[in-house]
């Protein structure tokens, strides 16, 4: 006789997509395909039990739609971390559009793309993410009201960078309390990896505070504007950036930046930056770090600021209060590390659990949205 958890399991083994949704509890995965504008996209609606899902629409170039499948899977989750433990009323989610947003994004692509968001009929928010701006936030707008990080001239909060770099560099300094006793940054050397508008804020707050900056973006253009209206030092050779002595170690481009070669070359006390998924595994790099003898600050708690942002744009911006919200993130942060200390775990655990608590605790009152 042939059980049903038989036939589940043969399921998930025969459909790759289904069992990477499984490992996670993802509620909901929606593949976009257009081929008069040439659009494909896939949206990923991790978990709605505190909300409708937000979480921004990014465009790259993926190698193979599996790669993009992981890539939205895994952002989606951590948007899901982002606003619980940042005590936001919303559940996760993410898009993703495969292409060159260079080359191959326009006015057409963004509007047949906010028709999928719009079928969804609330339950997926967008805003910007990497590859994608304000402006295609306005085509998308032109389909559906499903949308945030809008220009402030259509009611929006415009760029949410700024209030995401502000977030990070409350939670490094809240890291450098934890680790060295203070929070002042003043002295110390951070290396900045990724300098597009978030990396570029944090730049200049540490930049304020007397720090010793050295960034690196794939863009040297960019780099080099930003080093001469910031005075931050420039790397020229990625290769050299994981041995260079330092204090913080800030990852602001895409993920999986810690992982088991850059952590065996890395001489930092401290990583904190805004980019997501910053471990490659987590099981692995989150004890690896402990190991080391690193500080982890767990990417989603770090970078919440732009969540939070875009969350007040939905009740009628207010910057003050968005801002007001974003200084939480530095008392969060400490909280973190201390469950790490008392329950023993690795940081990024201990960020998990709040997340997964507060979800249960709302799950008890509230129906999925």
């Amino acid at each position: 006789m042939i059980e049903v958890q038989d036939i589940k399991k043969s399921s998930l083994a025969e459909n790759p997509v289904i069992a990477q949704m499984s490992l996670h509890n993802h509620e909901q995965v929606v593949f976009c395909n257009d081929n008069e504008t040439g659009l494909k996209a896939i949206i990923a609606i991790h978990n709605t039990v505190l909300g409708p899902s937000l979480g921004g629409t990014r465009m790259w170039a993926y190698n193979n739609e599996m790669e993009a499948l992981t890539d939205v899977l895994r952002l989606s989750r951590g948007m899901t971390y982002k606003s619980s433990v940042a005590g936001l009323n919303l559940g996760g989610g993410k898009a993703v559009i495969i292409g060159d947003a260079k080359t191959q994004k326009n006015e057409v692509l963004m509007r047949r793309f906010g028709k999928f968001v719009n079928s969804l009929s609330g339950k997926y928010i967008t805003a910007e993410d990497v590859g994608v701006n304000t402006r295609d936030m306005e085509y998308i707008k032109m389909e559906t009201d499903f949308v945030s990080g809008l220009p402030a001239n259509m009611g929006g909060s415009g760029d949410p960078s700024p209030v995401t770099a502000y977030g990070v560099y409350l939670s490094m300094k809240a890291s450098a309390k934890e680790k060295w006793g203070n929070d002042s940054l003043e002295g110390k050397k951070i290396v900045v990896q990724g300098i597009g508008n978030v990396g570029d804020n944090l730049v200049k707050h540490l930049m304020k505070e007397n720090a010793r900056v050295s960034i690196y973006d794939i863009h040297e253009d960019r780099m080099k504007a930003v080093a001469k209206h910031t005075g931050a030092e420039i790397i020229l050779d990625a290769n050299t950036l994981y041995d260079l002595d330092m204090d913080i170690y800030a990852p602001c481009a895409l993920g999986a930046t810690v992982n088991t070669d850059t952590l065996n070359r890395l001489k930092c006390s401290i990583i904190c930056g805004a980019a997501n998924n910053q471990l490659a595994d987590e099981n692995v790099h989150g004890k690896m770090v402990i190991e080391k003898g690193i500080l982890y600050a767990p990417d989603f708690v770090v970078n919440a600021g732009g969540i939070i942002n875009v969350f007040y744009e939905l009740q009628g911006y207010n910057r003050e209060r968005a801002m007001a919200h974003a200084e939480k993130i530095y008392q969060t942060t400490l909280n973190i590390f201390k469950t790490a200390k008392e329950q023993n775990i690795p940081t990024y655990m201990a960020a998990n659990r709040l997340a997964e608590k507060r979800i249960e605790e709302i799950g008890k009152v509230k129906l999925s949205f």
